[in-house]
């Protein structure tokens, strides 16, 4: 009941914000045949950024309360509700509420609602299938789990516990480096009385299907087709790349390709982690606070766009264009500060909904910025939101928040510019070759517009800023997904020409997407009820963890990933150390210090180590191992106090601290 309440209030106030800046966008909005998929957008993404942000700080100001999301929703939610009434009282006094012309084109209006109804049941089904409850037990599909460990403990340090000053499950004590509001919003969702795997859901369906809607949006500005914007989103979803063809060939050779496709469920790939699921649709299923950000992304880029086709207009030959772009006073003066302000606010306050996202727009817009007009509203956007991580950073992390170092070639085997040209035409196909076509035929704003969606593409294989370059995807897949409305572009194009040009736009959509949906197959496959973990939501463990301890214990276990103790949301001294590492935590000082822990003979010196590392609780599990060395129990067994142990007997919890 509470849950759905949240919600309401977050798209009625998302409604508010969404007319005080419908001037801002209005420009945009003047350009759409149907406006309404924009401010919808809008005033949803804006109600739940809001709020969020208003319930967490609020919560935060009460952290030493078992519940501070009580106090936190218990004071923004009215006084939301409060300010919604006032300002629709305000406008209707002042005569301001008018008939507004969302719907312009009622014929495409109404394959639009078809097209996004059937992007919304289809992202709904995925997300739910990979993630779900049935017969009283948790689902998390084998293509999921592992970015789903790190997620579900946080969710549930909100809902259960009580994570403020935020921290990192996965490391606990320390601070939090890793984007995290997106599962700070599931998590009070959680906490207000919608399960968390619902809640997830929900909100992965909506923001992705309002992710497609921009992106949508982006390719009918553009263009103004029905289809490029379709054929865009179709790309977004189905990858490209020549693997599949290398797969089957290797498998007629061994003359076993039926039966390999019928049984296999691992991704296909032959260049580094592409068999992780780095490119596919798997990656919106399992990072769902990446659609958030685009999001921001999506608006931002829509703002922007009227400049720069502007600024790209006209008769100049490129000389003189650029002259005229770069060194006159109108192309430099401020066009109009307050959207600047605008998108400066919405992307700085998602820094920690998606980092890399809000990198990625900065990549874009300053691209954009070099040939637009409003020089000076891109400088304020990006100050706006360079200052906004500044300010975040400051809060919640400890010394620096990026390691920022120069690293060429990516994923590459070799780093050389042959090594990069052949991994992408491997990892790829014909995406990048027809682009390339593209950008000889496309019109100079369509051209500029492209460079600057390549930006995030080229930080990809130049710069490093976390201990994972594999993470790096993020920026590859960002740059692609806008690319891809220029291959939908040409696509549609040979599409209105005669049946042999037909013919290749079918043959070329076939060799773009095929891979892609052979991984949807692959999703499927590997998500069922036999290649998931299942855990009991009413597991004694998870029950006993929730109820007996906070975000102020420091709890030393196994080296855990998806179980029964980390979807209670505990603060682990070390879990599975790929996730806090990947997210720059120190990882080897900790692991080296549990292995000690768990060998350690001398009551005396397992004392000295576990109140140094201020460990409040340890579990010890039977037959675990760290990094393949084995763990004893005898030495905590004989220092410390057993606390529980587990129903079937095979984990058992001792408490250290001074209540012990």
């Amino acid at each position: 009941m509470f849950g759905i309440i949240f919600i309401c209030v977050c798209i009625a106030v998302g409604k508010m914000w969404e007319e005080i800046s419908e001037p801002i966008l209005e420009p945009v909005l003047r350009r759409m045949k149907n406006p309404f998929w924009v401010q919808s957008v809008s005033w949803i993404f804006l109600g739940f950024l809001s709020v969020s942000w208003l319930v967490y700080v609020t919560a935060s100001l009460f952290a030493k309360y078992r519940h501070p999301l009580r106090f936190g929703n218990g004071i923004v939610l009215p006084l939301l509700v409060l300010a919604v009434l006032c300002w629709e009282w305000h406008q209707k006094k002042r005569g301001q509420k008018k008939k507004q012309t969302w719907i312009r084109e009622k014929k495409l209006f109404q394959k639009e609602c078809i097209f996004f109804l059937f992007v919304t049941v289809f992202a709904g089904w995925w997300m739910w299938y990979v993630f779900h409850s049935e017969g009283g037990s948790l689902y998390a599909g084998y293509t999921v789990f592992g970015d789903f460990s790190p997620h579900t403990a946080m969710i549930r340090s909100f809902s259960w516990g009580n994570n403020f000053p935020t921290q990192y499950p996965y490391f606990g004590g320390e601070d939090i480096k890793y984007h995290f509001m997106f599962q700070f919003l599931t998590g009070n969702l959680e906490y207000l009385g919608i399960p968390m795997e619902v809640g997830f859901s929900i909100l992965g369906t909506m923001f992705f299907t309002a992710m497609v809607i921009l992106v949508y949006s982006a390719a009918q500005w553009i263009f103004g087709v029905f289809s490029v914007g379709v054929c865009s989103v179709i790309l977004l979803c189905f990858r490209s790349s020549f693997s599949f063809w290398r797969f089957v060939w290797e498998h007629l050779q061994k003359q076993d390709l039926w039966e390999t496709l019928r049984t296999n469920t691992e991704f296909i790939g032959y260049t580094a982690n592409e068999n992780w699921g780095l490119w596919n649709l798997n990656v919106y299923l399992n990072q769902r606070h990446l659609a958030f950000g685009m999001c921001a992304l999506g608006l931002a880029l829509l703002l922007y766009l009227p400049d720069l086709e502007k600024a790209c207009g006209g008769s100049q030959n490129g000389l003189s264009w650029l002259k005229t772009c770069w060194f006159h006073w109108e192309s430099w003066k401020s066009r109009n500060w307050k959207r600047a302000v605008f998108a400066g606010v919405i992307l700085g306050a998602c820094v920690f909904w998606n980092g890399a996202v809000v990198i990625a727009a900065l990549l874009i817009l300053a691209g954009m910025g070099l040939f637009s007009r409003a020089k000076l509203d891109y400088a304020l956007t990006a100050a706006i939101i360079l200052a906004a991580s500044a300010l975040e950073s400051s809060w919640f992390i400890d010394g620096k928040s990026m390691d920022f170092q120069l690293q060429f070639g990516f994923l590459a085997d070799t780093a050389t510019v042959w090594g990069v040209v052949k991994y992408l035409l491997a990892l790829f196909g014909i995406f990048f070759p027809l682009l390339i076509i593209a950008a000889f035929v496309i019109d100079r704003f369509m051209r500029c517009l492209l460079l600057a969606f390549t930006l995030p593409l080229v930080f990809a294989f130049t710069v490093s800023l976390t201990p994972d370059l594999a993470v790096n995807h993020k920026y590859v897949m960002i740059s692609m997904i806008f690319q891809g409305i220029f291959l939908a572009w040409i696509l549609w194009r040979l599409w209105q020409k005669d049946m042999w040009r037909k013919t290749v736009a079918v043959l070329l959509t076939f060799m773009l997407t095929v891979t892609g949906v052979y991984d949807l197959v692959v999703i499927y496959k590997d998500n069922d009820a036999q290649h998931s973990f299942q855990i009991a939501k009413d597991d004694d463990v998870t029950l006993w963890l929730k109820e007996n301890t906070d975000s102020q214990d420091l709890v030393l276990t196994p080296q855990y990933s998806f179980t029964r103790v980390t979807v209670s949301g505990v603060m682990m001294y070390c879990g599975w150390p790929y996730y806090a590492w990947s997210a720059g935590y120190p990882t080897d000082y900790r692991t080296a210090v549990a292995l000690q822990i768990y060998q350690e003979t001398d009551e005396e010196k397992l004392q000295e180590l576990v109140n140094r590392e201020d460990i409040t609780y340890i579990i010890y599990e039977e037959n675990m191992e760290i990094n393949g060395e084995k763990c004893y129990e005898e030495t905590i067994q004989n220092t410390y106090p057993l606390a529980y142990t587990s129903e079937d007997g095979t984990l058992r919890i001792y408490q250290t601290g001074e209540d012990a």
